[in-house]
């Protein structure tokens, strides 16, 4: 008796099974050589390229299970008709033009994340609108595509001999089920003998994301969409968790009811203790698009990207030590606005029952202040319209803006200078209105394709990462020169900070350097420049305003006023949507799915990563923040 595989395979399966492999390990390949030896040295590719061919067999048993089911049930009549050629070179095309789309759209996610599919590609195909149309504007798309598909004609054309010719399955009853068994073998096989965390089988993320495969990683993220943290993560008792938060400065939600009558705005500004000559009456909150430490002047980069800022920092004040919560705009608005350490899975801003939580905007709002999101783009994206106007911000987004003001736009929004502008006259009525205003602006041009006015800045546009930085600091100085012939300009505290950086991408899960974002405070009636240099998590920024303005409700949030935080209490927290990383005392304790706890030691001067010993202290931290932030999110405690 024969092998299925052998003179009855049932064709093209040998031939799509050669394509799939070759692309696949092609694909691995090129990106292999992309990222470059520095990040994934010689010595790590035999791993790197054993453990991918197992992940590709993984994905190509799911690919032969439909066809091996087509070769049980097809009728024997059917089975050596003239016609049966024609329809397996054409199966065979369409599975060409399938595998190399999909490995140019890796390429291109690659070169954007330096990940392979994720919980990014996922969220994306929600918003097709925005997605397609960023890689409308950023690419050739009809030459890649006629690219792909005359690539797969010349694939279909080479191998059209052997697929015309090759025998029909087997049409004996045995055959038929083995065909049929072995369709549901194979994927049964793949999810009792693997999983996506056989990935890490290095300490190099690099090596660990290219020995995946695209198709197999965007599933797995589909899955894990949602991550309950009690059931994945290290856990310690309530109580116990609780008692921990309290020493560290961290009320109990559960006893400290948000009612009107928490909310004073005291009569004098003598018990301040901020910096501050005086509570200031507004705040606006910057919030730029991908805005890393590393394009600034102020942290020693030398190509001149961002000199507004840089004139803004030496005459404000700068925060150097700084760290984003996340590495998408969502997990920035969860942490600027709720001041919530990042929960596993989805952001809050996403997820449902997110409405009249307690966040800045709401409760400065109940205190009499104007509060606004202002948006350049569509805030149906990424759920924010509905986040933001159920808290208690009055949204104003690209579909509010009139045509007349939009000089320039691309797929994501209006160029960040008719963003401000729109913010302006925004401003401007509620302040002849009478009313505080806390506004938060949420940038769009720093991002690809890349694209905006031409003649505000010397890289023509587009102009890559490069430019997307520079014209978005050229915006934010215009901004600033036009707010200062305002009214209310000497009586506001601006806040330019970074939702997350450019890239997070690094050799550990969580590089630390991945998360260092800039962040200034310019108020130059109010506050004397210098530098800050204290550690500071995003979640601190919330309370940190409720300070400076000197109104209270900050027992609602889990970060802390910079201004009243003990030095032995500072911390900051970054995430991956899995990975839950707690940076304190220079050592890096990530919490990890299947209750996986690992402590870093941080290199002070690059950042780098070294696995140590665990330090059980800076663990149950950890636990006691993540844990308590999960749970308060589903038990409600976090709403008003």
């Amino acid at each position: 008796m024969k092998l299925p595989f052998t003179r009855r395979t049932p064709i093209p399966f040998i031939h799509l099974a050669i394509l799939f492999l070759s692309i696949a390990s092609l694909t691995r390949l090129v990106l292999t050589l992309h990222a470059g030896l520095d990040k994934v040295p010689l010595t790590m590719w035999p791993g790197l390229f054993l453990h991918g061919l197992g992940f590709d067999f993984v994905v190509l048993f799911w690919i032969l299970a439909p066809m091996l089911m087509w070769a049980a049930i097809w009728p024997v009549r059917w089975r050596d008709t003239r016609w049966q050629g024609g329809l397996r070179l054409v199966i065979f095309f369409v599975f060409a033009v399938s595998f190399l789309f999909v490995a140019l759209s890796e390429w291109t996610f690659w070169e954007e994340f330096e990940t392979r599919f994720n919980f990014i590609a996922v969220d994306y195909l929600v918003y097709t609108h925005e997605v397609i149309g960023n890689i409308v504007e950023s690419y050739s798309v009809p030459a890649l595509l006629t690219g792909v598909v005359v690539l797969a004609l010349l694939l279909t054309w080479l191998f059209r001999h052997p697929i015309r010719r090759a025998p029909a399955p087997a049409p004996q009853a045995s055959w038929r089920v083995m065909y049929a068994v072995l369709a549901m073998l194979l994927p049964w096989s793949t999810l009792h003998l693997s999983n996506i965390d056989q990935m890490e089988f290095s300490q190099n993320t690099y090596a660990n994301e290219l020995s995946g495969n695209g198709l197999m990683t965007f599933f797995a993220a589909y899955q894990r969409n949602e991550l309950d943290y009690e059931r994945f993560y290290a856990t310690m008792p309530p109580a116990q968790a609780t008692r921990i938060l309290n020493e560290l400065g961290v009320e109990d939600l559960h006893s400290t009811g948000l009612q009107n009558a928490n909310f004073r705005k005291p009569a004098t500004d003598n018990t301040q203790s901020t910096p501050f000559k005086h509570a200031p009456r507004n705040v606006v909150l910057i919030s730029v698009e991908s805005l890393s430490t590393s394009f600034l002047g102020s942290f020693g980069n030398q190509t001149g990207l961002t000199p507004r800022l840089d004139a803004l920092a030496k005459e404000g004040v700068l925060f150097t030590q700084l760290y984003a919560t996340g590495t998408r705009t969502v997990r920035g608005l969860d942490a600027l606005s709720l001041a919530t350490p990042p929960i596993p899975g989805q952001a809050i801003v996403r997820r449902p029952g997110n409405e009249h939580l307690a966040t800045i905007g709401e409760i400065l709002h109940r205190q009499g202040f104007e509060t606004l999101f202002l948006y350049g783009g569509y805030g149906y994206f990424d759920n924010m319209n509905a986040y933001f106007s159920s808290n208690d911000y009055r949204v104003v987004d690209r579909t509010d803006f009139p045509k007349a003001s939009v000089g320039f736009a691309n797929v994501w929004g209006v160029a960040d200078e008719f963003l401000f502008d729109n913010s302006l006259v925004q401003l401007d009525r509620i302040h002849a209105a009478g009313k505080p205003f806390m506004a938060q602006i949420m940038t769009t041009s720093n991002h690809r394709p890349f694209t905006y006015p031409e003649g505000r800045i010397d890289i023509p546009s587009p102009g890559h990462r490069e430019g997307g930085v520079k014209y978005t600091d050229y915006a934010i100085g215009d901004f600033i020169e036009k707010a200062r012939k305002k009214p209310w300009f000497a009586n506001t505290l601006f806040v330019i900070v970074a939702d997350h950086c450019a890239s997070a991408a690094g050799r550990t899960k969580l590089p630390v350097p991945g998360y260092h974002i800039p962040m200034i405070f310019y108020a130059p009636a109010l506050l004397a420049a210098g530098e800050d240099t204290r550690l500071t998590s995003q979640i601190d920024i919330p309370p940190t305003l409720l300070d400076i303005l000197n109104v209270r409700g900050d027992n609602r949030f889990f970060g802390e006023s910079v201004y009243k935080q003990r030095a032995e209490n500072r911390r900051a927290f970054i995430s991956n949507y899995q990975e839950l990383g707690y940076l304190k005392d220079g050592k890096l304790t990530v919490l990890g799915p299947k209750q996986h706890v690992e402590t870093f030691q941080i290199n002070a001067k690059d950042g780098s990563a070294t696995l140590t010993a665990l330090d059980s202290r800076l663990r149950d931290e950890a636990v006691a923040y993540y844990q308590t932030a999960s749970i308060a999110y589903k038990d409600g405690s976090l709403k008003m």
